[in-house]
C-alpha cells in the first residue's frame, strides 16, 4: 500500500475520538491522558496529543505511535489487518492499493472465505454428516451461526473449485488449503472431515480444523488435522470463537475457556456467551494479552482426563502470573468428560458449575494436600509445589491471603512457610547464577555500556585513527570519556588499565590478541557499533525525557510540559531517522 494511502486513513480518523472507544480520556491542556491499557498503573501516564495525532505512555512500558499502532497492539493484530479495520472505519478503499504485500494478505483472506463457502455447501448437501453433527449435540443454528461445514473425501475438489473461481495455486498453497506432492501436483490439505472455521479476532476466516468422520477412524490418521500457521494466522493469538463473545465477555468481566471447538459451541448453545476455546493448543501469554482488555477473572473448563488436567494447571499458573483471578470449572461425574459432554447429556448443567467454579488456589491445595497419611519428605515435596505456585502470583496482596490459608490448612507456622518460600526463591537464584555464561552475565550492563567496551576493544587492538570516536563521544557513557582522552594522549597502557578495571567486575576480557581476525571485518563491525551506539543512547535520552513528562503532567507545569514534549518528539523522530539506516 502506498504511503499516500495510509497517510489517508490517519487524516481521515481522529486519534482522540478512535481511542475513546477503547479507554476513558480526560482532557489535560492541549492533550489528554488516561490511565495506559498497556500496563497497571494507578497515576495516568498515558498522554496522547490531538495536534500530533499520536499517543505515548510515559509510564513503565514506554510505548508510543500512532492510530495504526494503538490498535495493532491494543487488539494484537498484525499492520496489515490493524490498517484493513481502520480503513473501513475511515471509509477508504484499500484494494485497489498497488502494494503488492498487501494485495497478497488480502488474496489470502478472500481464499480463506471461498473455501469456507465450499465446506459448508457441501455440509448443507449431505444429510448424513448434518445428522452426525446434531447426534453430537449440535443444534441447526449453531451450525449456521459457525459455519460448520464438510470436506468431500476427494483428494483436490477443493482446490479445482478455488483454481475454477480464479484463485491463484499459491495462494491456495500459502492459505494451507493445499499440499504440494514429489510429483509437483496438489492434494486438498483436508478431506472427508467435518470443517470448523477459524475466525481471527475482527471476524475474517483465517484457518480451520477439520475433525475426521466417523467410519473413517484410522490410527495412522490425526483425529483432527489443523491450518499451518501462515501470514494470516499465528495459533498463538488466536482464541476461537473470540469474535463473537468479546462483547459478553467484557460486559460479564469474566471469560470461560474451554478446550476444543466441540466444547466451545455446546457451551454457547447452553447460554454460555462469554466463552472462548484455545482450540487443543496451549494457552499463550498472547492469548492472555487478548482477554486482559476485557476481562479480569477466567474460568478453566478443561477435559476431565490426565491431559485436561495438566494443561489446567500450565494455565492457570501462567494466567496468576498475569494477576488474573482464576477459578477451575470440575466435571464431578465420571460419565462426564468434557463441557461438551455436560451440555449434551444435563442442559443447563454449566451454568451451575460455573457458579460453584473452584478458585484455583483452592483446587491447587486439594490436589497437594488431600493425603494426610503422606511421609515427610512426600509432604514437603507437595508443600513446596503449592508454595512455588503461590509465589508465581503477581500480586502482594494474593500471595499474602493464601500464605496464611496454607499455614491454617497444613497447620504449619506461616513464618515457617514464608522462610521456606524465600528459600526455595535463594536456592533457584543461586542454580540460576551458576548456570550464566558470561553471555548472560553481560547484560547486566545497559546495551550502551557493553558496545561501548567492544568498541573500545577493537580500537585498542586495530590502533586505528581513535578521532573516530570525537563525533561519537557524546553517545558513551561517562566514564568512557576519560579513557578517549587516555587514547588521544597515546598512553594506551592506562587506556588498557581502565578498560579492564571497567570490565573486571563483570569478569569480562577482551583478547582480540593472538587471534586471526581481519582487520577490515574489524572495521566494518566498527562502523556498525557506532550506529547501534547512537540509537541507543536515544532510547535512553527518550526514556529520560519520558520520565520527566510524567513528574512535569503531575506538577501541572504546562509550559516546561509543552518544551519537553517537543524535545521527545525531536528525538524519537532522530531515532527512527538511526534505525532506518541500520
Amino acid at each position: 500500500m502506498s504511503s499516500d494511502t495510509t497517510q489517508l486513513i490517519k487524516d481521515k480518523l481522529d486519534i482522540v475520538d478512535f481511542l475513546k472507544q477503547y479507554i476513558e480520556l480526560k482532557p489535560s491542556g492541549k492533550n489528554y491522558k488516561a490511565n495506559c491499557p498497556f500496563h497497571k498503573e494507578k497515576t495516568p501516564s498515558f498522554m496522547v496529543s490531538p495536534e500530533r495525532q499520536s499517543w505515548h505512555c510515559f509510564g513503565s512500558c514506554s510505548e508510543g505511535g500512532d492510530i495504526i499502532k494503538f490498535l495493532m497492539k491494543y487488539e494484537n493484530l498484525e499492520f496489515y489487518d490493524a490498517l484493513k479495520v481502520l480503513a473501513e472505519k475511515a471509509g477508504v478503499e484499500i484494494q485497489t492499493s498497488g502494494d503488492r504485500d498487501f494485495k497478497s494478505y488480502n488474496s489470502l483472506y478472500k481464499v480463506m472465505e471461498a473455501a469456507k463457502d465450499f465446506f459448508k455447501a457441501n455440509l448443507n448437501a449431505s444429510p448424513k454428516v448434518l445428522a452426525y453433527l446434531k447426534e453430537r449435540g449440535l443444534k441447526e443454528e449453531t451450525i449456521k451461526e459457525f459455519e460448520l461445514g464438510l470436506a468431500p473425501d476427494t483428494s483436490d475438489s477443493l482446490t479445482k473449485h478455488l483454481l475454477k473461481l480464479g484463485y491463484n495455486i499459491l495462494d491456495i498453497e500459502r492459505a494451507g488449503l493445499a499440499l504440494k506432492t514429489e510429483r509437483g501436483t496438489y492434494w486438498d490439505r483436508f478431506r472427508s472431515r467435518a470443517m470448523f472455521p477459524i475466525y481471527n479476532h475482527f471476524g475474517k476466516v483465517v484457518a480451520f480444523t477439520g475433525r475426521i468422520l466417523p467410519g473413517n477412524d484410522n490410527p495412522n490418521v490425526g483425529k483432527y488435522v489443523n491450518s499451518p500457521e501462515t501470514p494470516i494466522f499465528q495459533k498463538s493469538k488466536i482464541l476461537y470463537g473470540f469474535s463473537k463473545t468479546k462483547n459478553d465477555i467484557r460486559d460479564a468481566g469474566v471469560a470461560v475457556i474451554v478446550e476444543g471447538q466441540m466444547d466451545f459451541l455446546m457451551m454457547w448453545q447452553d447460554g454460555i456467551k462469554n466463552v472462548v476455546a484455545s482450540s487443543g493448543t496451549a494457552l499463550t501469554a498472547d492469548h492472555l494479552k487478548v482477554l486482559r482488555r476485557l476481562a479480569d477473572e477466567l474460568i478453566f473448563s478443561f477435559d476431565a482426563d490426565e491431559a485436561g488436567e495438566h494443561a489446567s494447571e500450565r494455565a492457570i499458573d501462567l494466567a496468576g502470573e498475569n494477576d488474573f483471578s482464576v477459578r477451575l470449572l470440575i466435571i464431578e461425574d465420571p460419565k462426564l468428560k468434557d463441557p461438551a459432554d455436560i451440555v449434551k447429556h444435563k442442559p443447563g448443567m454449566a451454568k451451575e458449575l460455573i457458579d460453584k467454579s473452584k478458585i484455583a488456589m483452592e483446587y491447587f491445595f486439594h490436589k497437594y494436600l488431600k493425603n494426610k497419611n503422606l511421609d515427610l519428605k512426600s509432604k514437603k515435596n507437595n508443600l513446596r509445589i503449592v508454595l512455588g505456585k503461590i509465589k508465581s502470583l503477581a500480586s502482594p496482596i494474593d500471595r499474602g491471603h493464601w500464605l496464611k490459608e496454607l499455614a491454617h490448612l497444613a497447620k504449619i507456622d506461616e513464618q515457617v512457610l514464608s522462610e521456606e518460600m524465600e528459600m526455595m526463591a535463594v536456592k533457584s537464584l543461586i542454580r540460576n547464577l551458576e548456570s550464566k555464561t558470561s553471555v548472560e552475565v553481560e547484560e547486566k550492563l545497559s546495551r550502551r555500556e557493553l558496545i561501548s567496551q567492544r568498541l573500545f576493544g577493537i580500537l585498542l587492538h586495530i590502533k586505528d585513527d581513535l578521532k573516530v570516536l570525537e563525533e561519537h563521544l557524546k553517545y558513551f557513557p561517562e566514564q568512557y570519556h576519560s579513557l578517549y582522552k587516555n587514547f588521544l594522549s597515546k598512553e594506551v597502557k592506562d587506556a588498557k588499565n581502565e578498560l579492564s578495571d571497567l570490565m573486571s567486575a563483570i569478569s569480562l576480557r577482551f583478547s582480540f590478541e593472538n587471534q586471526n581476525i581481519d582487520k577490515e571485518d574489524l572495521q566494518k563491525e566498527t562502523k556498525n557499533l557506532l550506529r547501534e551506539l547512537k540509537i541507543e543512547y536515544l532510547k535512553e535520552k527518550c526514556q529520560e525525557v519520558s520520565e520527566l513528562i510524567r513528574r512535569l503532567e503531575i506538577d501541572g507545569d504546562e509550559k516546561s510540559l509543552e518544551k519537553a514534549m517537543l524535545e521527545y518528539s525531536i528525538l524519537s523522530k532522530e531515532l527512527e531517522m538511526s534505525k532506518s539506516k541500520l
